[in-house]
């Protein structure tokens, strides 16, 4: 039977540009997406931002609905050009009154708030000064963070500073299929994650200050590889080549995230595939880097089964012909709930939270009225008894956080995705809890035991 420790957080999350809508309202400044999304042909159907979920108007109905669902932790986002509409400059504050009172509120339903700081919607004004490539974006990413905080951090006490920075530098700035549309030399795109790192740790440094008490975590994406055969251990070591090393003129491997944040170092094996590219590093800058994170946040959706090959190398295993899969065109194979926060807990020690999981499915509501969705009770199901499995195996997993509490503007994808345990017509803002959700429901009460 599965069991999860008492106090573990049981949750939902959320992020910012993807609910909030109100694109123009209250003085909040453009984003990046707010740009790209009128590149054409850059986004599904032309969709945008603009209205979402409607979330900034809606919000106390979503707390009501998250408290009915027994959630004690509800993971959301700020939006940077909302509270500081050029990214840098005067303090927007009707921003700051709309999250102060989303989180009394979330408060006073006894659901923890668990902040991220940065979820994609990087301010248009600093994009057009140069965005993550200008060396002054730490000190902007800083400046904002002290703001935030500086309202939030008495009640806030679980930050994440960048949420998937492998994916907004990636796709964003690497090959242009997520805003801001840029195709960037590898040497800028290693030059932008440097910043993005130093960024995270002027922010850890801030919350520190202003947030007495409060836990921090960074948030990367994770398809980890799984071992074909446990047993192996050249197979598992093939499972951690496949999480973390680099390959050549792409930043999906682990380590050349993380490593810096931990250790205070980027990784030796990265520094020989990336060579001169790599951007040079000061003492001085290692150090902000390496400012201690308390646990490590984890999105995870798939893995992917690897073992090794004869001349030590590692072999991706062939996909079978059929292989379930989500309308992400994601493998479901739940395993990588198990190894993902194993591989992170053998390497970096630190606590694990899965900060995102969840399904993209086909979903509408029904003749009776309902949403029935068994594909994501079951994905979800089968997600959490791997990840009873890794705590069971002395993994200190102290949350799980689904993705997503409500339908939304799934990025490239606008609204022809839908991962929420609540439908949302997007038509009249209707709010129809999925089977999914009173599922959840039962399992927060259950704490994990009816998996």
């Amino acid at each position: 039977m599965a069991k999860f420790d008492e106090g573990f957080a049981w949750g939902v999350a959320t992020a910012a540009y993807q609910i909030e809508g109100a694109a123009r309202e209250d003085g909040r400044g453009p984003c990046v997406w707010d740009m790209f999304c009128r590149k054409p042909g850059a986004v599904y159907q032309g969709h945008t931002g603009d209205v979402a979920c409607d979330h900034y108007h809606r919000w106390a109905e979503d707390v009501a609905l998250m408290r009915e669902l027994g959630a004690n932790a509800y993971r959301f986002s700020v939006s940077w050009p909302r509270v500081l509409p050029e990214g840098a400059g005067p303090v927007n504050a009707k921003g700051l009154d709309f999250y102060d009172g989303l989180v009394d509120a979330l408060l006073a339903a006894g659901i923890e708030p668990w902040l991220t700081l940065f979820h994609w919607d990087f301010p248009l004004a600093l994009y057009h000064r140069g965005g993550w490539l200008n060396p002054d974006s730490p000190a902007w990413f800083a400046d904002y963070t002290e703001v935030v905080a500086k309202r939030l951090g008495d009640r806030v006490k679980r930050w994440m500073t960048l949420n998937e920075p492998q994916c907004f530098v990636n796709l964003g700035l690497q090959y242009g299929n997520h805003a801001p549309g840029d195709r960037l030399r590898f040497d800028e795109v290693l030059l932008a994650s440097h910043h993005t790192l130093i960024a995270s740790g002027k922010a850890t440094q801030i919350l520190r200050a202003l947030s007495p008490g409060c836990q921090v975590g960074v948030v990367p994406a994770v398809g980890p590889g799984i071992p074909k055969n446990p047993e192996d251990p050249a197979d598992a070591e093939a499972a951690s080549a496949r999480t973390f090393d680099a390959t050549p003129n792409s930043l999906w491997g682990m380590a050349w995230w993380i490593d810096p944040i931990v250790f205070g170092r980027y990784p030796e094996q990265a520094l020989g595939v990336f060579g001169g590219a790599t951007p040079r590093a000061t003492d001085e800058q290692m150090r902000t880097i390496a400012e201690p994170i308390d646990f490590i946040g984890l999105n995870i959706y798939t893995g992917y089964e690897v073992s090794a090959a004869d001349d030590g190398s590692l072999r991706a295993s062939p996909e079978p012909a059929g292989a379930p899969k989500t309308m992400m065109d994601w493998t479901v194979d739940e395993r990588c709930l198990y190894w993902g926060p194993k591989l992170f807990w053998n390497r970096y020690g630190k606590p694990i939270v899965v900060t995102e999981n969840g399904l993209a499915g086909m979903d509408w509501i029904a003749l009776d009225g309902g949403v029935h969705d068994p594909q994501r009770i079951d994905y979800t199901r089968r997600h959490l008894r791997q990840l009873a499995r890794a705590a069971e195996d002395g993994v200190p997993v102290r949350g799980y956080l689904h993705w997503s509490f409500l339908d939304n503007f799934e990025w490239a994808f606008g609204y022809n995705r839908r991962f929420g345990l609540v439908y949302v017509d997007y038509a009249t803002q209707r709010r129809v809890p999925k089977d999914s959700f009173h599922w959840y429901r039962d399992t927060i009460r259950a704490n994990g035991t009816n998996l």
